[in-house]
């Protein structure tokens, strides 16, 4: 028989549940088994009452562990929708930049997961105070309590943003060392090229590829990134860090238009209107399930040998947006609803990139076991279940007004 707790106290919910673990509607454990198990341990999940967090959840209480969650339960990610987390798992109310939130959350705690961020490159570029305050203050806060209160690993959510453009090369070939594209076409179209005009053949990016930072958000999770291992070096903290690609399933904010495509997508969709494509929607990209994703999380805890390690997290496949938008579509049955193509280009945004995930495979046991074929008719199943609130439209005026898109 399970016992149920619930403590109100100072606004923060405290949530505990005890005894026989029930399913989790809507989520599934991820199914990998690479590298070590080591012994149970408590862990703190920052931003842990999102879309990734409590997919990890479920994870890690699968595979023995306790988690703690802490939230502040964002309107932008969580709107009116009642929360729902998973059962033996205790929920913190609370702000990452508060420090007395953080050591509370911290005590007995093993591991700690950073996942707290503002997401969203576009909004990134106007609401700036907002994400440096949030995504670089509050790691701040977090990595000082931790000097007070170590643990033994840290793992935090970086992005595939840091990289800027993806590898290229040259027709023959030939690594390009660094691409950035100007803003909007050039004689060529949408595509980089050489400041002599010779195209590029975009290729899977490996974690040796230098950061080139085009947004706000990107600089903002390169922060985080290195902050954690550098604080982790010097105090002896076992610390790794995911560089995140375009994550989708079930249970991600359909109503926040700052979230992935796939979301975006499925709003736009589920309201009876196109999905909106900046450029000519033949951007390459990697599109991971979030199963995996927790897989991931679950290795880089787990997994001995790794720290100070960085890990490109993706499924090891490329899509065009443009393909994407018509995929979801049809596996919704709304295969008459082509994409927008809007054909012009976001600030922020970059041409082409997605994933060389060999090292996440040999040092992490890391093994995606879902692709974006596979996983669409679950996604879509969610989908038409659930009501959304279409700001795809409102995003881009919003962007249009700050003259983000041209």
């Amino acid at each position: 028989m399970a016992v149920s707790i619930f403590l109100l106290f100072n606004n923060n919910i405290f949530f505990f549940i005890y005894g026989n673990r029930l399913a989790w509607p809507g989520l599934t454990p991820g199914s990998g088994e690479g590298g070590s198990r080591r012994m149970p341990k408590c862990l703190l999940l920052t931003g842990g009452a999102g879309f990734i967090g409590r997919h990890l959840s479920l994870e890690l209480l699968t595979y023995g562990h306790r988690v703690r969650i802490l939230d502040n339960l964002s309107e932008q990610v969580h709107g009116n929708t009642p929360l729902s987390v998973p059962p033996d798992v205790e929920l913190i109310r609370g702000d990452i930049r508060d420090p007395e939130t953080i050591a509370g959350a911290l005590k007995g705690v093993d591991g700690v997961v950073h996942l707290a961020a503002e997401v969203g490159v576009g909004q990134s570029m106007y609401e700036i105070a907002r994400y440096v305050g949030v995504n670089d203050l509050g790691t701040a806060v977090l990595l000082e309590q931790l000097i007070h209160n170590p643990v033994e690993r840290l793992v935090v959510a970086s992005s595939m943003s840091v990289y800027g453009e993806g590898r290229y090369t040259t027709g023959d070939g030939t690594p390009v060392r660094s691409v950035r594209r100007g803003v909007g076409r050039n004689a060529s179209g949408w595509d980089p090229v050489l400041p002599d005009g010779t195209r590029l053949v975009p290729v899977p990016t490996d974690e040796e590829k230098e950061p080139d930072l085009a947004s706000i958000y990107a600089l903002t999770k390169y922060s985080q990134e290195r902050s954690c291992l550098i604080i982790g070096a010097n105090y002896g903290i076992e610390t790794v860090a995911l560089r995140l690609f375009n994550v989708f399933g079930s249970g991600q904010a359909l109503s926040n238009p700052y979230t992935g495509v796939l979301a975006n997508f499925g709003a736009r969709l589920l309201n009876g209107q196109p999905p909106l494509v900046f450029e000519d929607g033949q951007q390459h990209r990697d599109f991971v399930h979030v199963s995996d994703v927790a897989q991931a999380f679950r290795l880089a805890i787990d997994s001995p040998r790794v720290a100070g390690q960085t890990f490109n997290i993706g499924s090891g496949h490329v899509y065009t947006i443009e393909q994407v938008a018509w995929m979801l579509a049809e596996t919704m049955g709304q295969g008459e609803i082509g994409p927008e193509i809007m054909d012009k280009a976001r600030a922020g945004d970059v041409r082409h990139c997605f994933a060389n995930i060999t090292k996440a495979r040999d040092l992490l046991g890391y093994h995606p076991a879902q692709r974006l074929e596979t996983a669409l008719p679950a996604l879509a199943d969610w989908i038409r279940q659930s009501t959304a609130q279409d700001r795809g439209e409102h995003a881009k005026r919003e962007l249009e007004a700050h003259g983000l898109v041209a």
